[in-house]
């Protein structure tokens, strides 16, 4: 077994546990935090300190890991979000309360940390040839990890307390870190330094300016996260009005669904013919359109049966589009490939943030259908927007005289 294939393998294993883990915490979590305050603002609290961690974390991603790349840094994010745990275990109750904000901007600042470390830096330890393939492993299994995290969260819960559940969680980022030492870099991440004397974000402006497609990729999956924020909080409000008796179990369900749509549509993506730039952005662009549409589809049901079916294109959309994103970002050169992943945790961050600030109190004057249908449409539009500007500059660019050589 190659350097590369056994790289993948750990990776995609970190991957798997990493996720569960982050699941699992941001499930019973939330849950903790209300029971030991009773207050709706307290999770309020804790959840946008988890979103201003990875905000945070896009800030100084790019710097931190111009200056500490490799797996040492993947390591160090895992113990953290370990130790960063292990305090509900150490810690008597009473002093959990001031400490969960802090505990959560933790969690959010190690998740994109490692997220942003693992992402940009995959180049430098899997062959060009395997990228895609690994890309879509690692899709499915953020996926499968998704719904076995919050399923068992709930179950764990239930049957053995916070305690086990936390125990458990601390575990699994142990186990993630160990899966990351045997780790080998094909060649140390480069410094360049006019780069870094230029500075990385105008750097970053004037990459993305030589680059439309990129922009126009960034611009649709900014417009994404405010649709995906919308159909997060409206997750348990339609699971709620079709199934009033039974919620949780039809949450459950939805979520399984949609999970192996995506896992799907990551494997279909990984399988089809043409790895070249352009086929790669299509993918993305289609996996968006299939998702929002699906999404949209999902919250116009008045069944259970009809929203588990329009579920799975939903999660195939979301494989596709994923897949195509991370392959087509990973393309790009060094000096430019750090900032362009620092700057999409960022807007996914904000995006997401913000959206599920703005779309909660439309589910108190709109049905679910509708509000899913407006925060979905702007991804879609996005999506248009994007192209009609890609067929005008074509258009010009045909018409425009060629100079006589």
């Amino acid at each position: 077994m190659n350097t590369s294939t056994r790289n993948a393998q750990l990776i995609i294993a970190a991957r798997l546990i990493s996720d569960f883990g982050a699941f699992l915490n941001m499930v019973a979590l939330a849950t903790y935090v209300y029971l030991l305050s009773n207050s709706a603002m307290s999770v309020g609290i804790f959840l946008a300190s988890r979103v201003a961690g990875g905000i945070f974390a896009s800030l100084i991603g790019t710097r931190f890991y111009r200056r500490w790349a490799g797996r040492l840094p993947l390591i160090a994010f895992d113990l953290l979000r370990a130790g960063l745990l292990s305090l509900l275990l150490l810690l008597p109750v009473t002093q959990q309360a001031l400490l969960l904000p802090l505990i959560a901007f933790g969690l959010g600042f190690g998740n994109s940390m490692f997220a942003i470390g693992l992402n940009s830096q995959l180049p430098h330890m899997i062959d060009q040839a395997q990228l895609l393939k690994t890309n879509a492993w690692i899709s499915s299994a953020s996926s499968a990890a998704m719904v076995g995290g919050s399923l068992v969260a709930g179950l764990l819960v239930a049957g053995f307390g916070f305690e086990t559940v936390f125990a458990l969680n601390v575990a699994t980022y142990l186990l993630a870190a160990l899966l990351i030492v045997p780790l080998r870099f094909s060649r140390p991440a480069p410094s360049d330094e006019p780069l870094q004397q230029q500075g990385e974000w105008p750097a970053l402006r004037q990459g993305l300016r030589t680059a439309p497609v990129l922009t126009a990729m960034l611009a649709v999956a900014m417009a994404d996260t405010l649709g995906s924020a919308a159909h997060n909080v409206g997750f348990p409000i339609i699971s709620k009005l079709l199934t009033p008796e039974s919620a949780s179990t039809t949450l459950g369900l939805m979520l399984a669904v949609w999970a192996s749509g995506k896992f799907i549509g990551a494997r279909i993506a990984s399988r089809l013919k043409g790895t070249d730039n352009v086929h790669l952005e299509r993918r993305f662009f289609f996996g968006v359109l299939l998702m929002s549409c699906g999404f949209i589809l999902m919250f116009q049901q008045q069944t259970l049966y009809g929203l588990l079916l329009f579920s799975l294109p939903a999660g195939l959309g979301d494989g596709f589009s994923e897949v195509g994103l991370m392959s087509r970002l990973q393309r790009e050169p060094d000096n430019l490939r750090l900032p362009i992943f620092s700057f999409l945790t960022l807007l996914q961050m904000t995006g997401f943030g913000i959206g599920m600030l703005i779309a909660a109190p439309f589910y108190s004057w709109w049905t679910p259908g509708a509000v899913v249908l407006l925060f979905h449409g702007i991804p879609l539009t996005t999506l248009l927007v994007a192209k009609g500007l890609a067929f005008r500059n074509g258009r010009v660019r045909r018409s425009s005289p060629t100079p006589a050589p």
